[in-house]
């Protein structure tokens, strides 16, 4: 079975949705702009009946050495997520700072996107490749848009990979047929409105992920 990340949780039934469902990771989103963010003390009283049981994942988009410290401290994650524009060299810097593994976010339209995780295998645990979100759009991903999967078909990587963009219950496990990916990530496709999500959508994803 691929392993699932739950992502953007903020709240007790939801996180608990995701843990009854067996994610192997939850993400909580530091993003300001984003319908689904909470605060670092938020996340960590959130995170209480996860610890031990799943991976944590802070959710973050160019975060300043503060956040991460702030982040550290306060939720203490397992993986630090980075979404935004971030350099192998941020990366590399960031896992040190932390003392975390790092997921690194990959924006995606067109096969030849797929190219520069070369970059970041040798710094970061996972990478995640998530569909490229309109240019209009203030956020990097939770957008509902996805990518053709059938790009990442026989691709092979240093680090496991995480797709995501698009997927929901009802076409993940088309998703990870078409592109044989080892982990999927969901978020707008478990909400029942921008940032809200749905504790039986949580559920009908992870048993769909279960079922394929």
């Amino acid at each position: 079975m691929a392993g699932t990340k739950i992502c953007g949780l903020s709240t007790p039934e939801t996180v608990a949705a995701a843990l009854e469902g067996g994610a192997t990771f939850i993400g909580f989103n530091f993003f300001s702009k984003s319908p689904r963010v909470v605060t670092p003390e938020t996340a960590a009283r959130l995170a209480l009946p996860a610890r031990g049981r799943t991976s944590i994942v802070a959710v973050t988009v160019d975060p300043d050495d503060d956040l991460l410290d702030r982040l550290t401290a306060t939720l203490n994650p397992d993986l630090i997520q980075l979404h935004g524009k971030e350099t192998p060299a941020r990366a590399r810097d960031i896992a040190a700072r932390t003392g975390r593994g790092v997921i690194k976010a990959m924006p995606v339209s067109v096969a030849a996107d797929l190219d520069g995780a070369g970059a970041y295998e040798a710094v970061v645990e996972h990478l995640m490749f998530d569909a490229r979100p309109p240019a209009e759009s203030e956020l990097p991903g939770g957008t509902g848009a996805s990518f053709d999967w059938t790009m990442l078909a026989g691709r092979r990587f240093a680090r496991p990979y995480l797709l995501a963009g698009g997927l929901d219950p009802w076409n993940v496990a088309e998703a990870m047929k078409q592109s044989g990916a080892p982990l999927v990530d969901v978020s707008s496709g478990v909400e029942r409105g921008p940032g809200i999500k749905d504790a039986g959508l949580i559920s009908a994803f992870l048993e769909a992920v279960r079922r394929a």
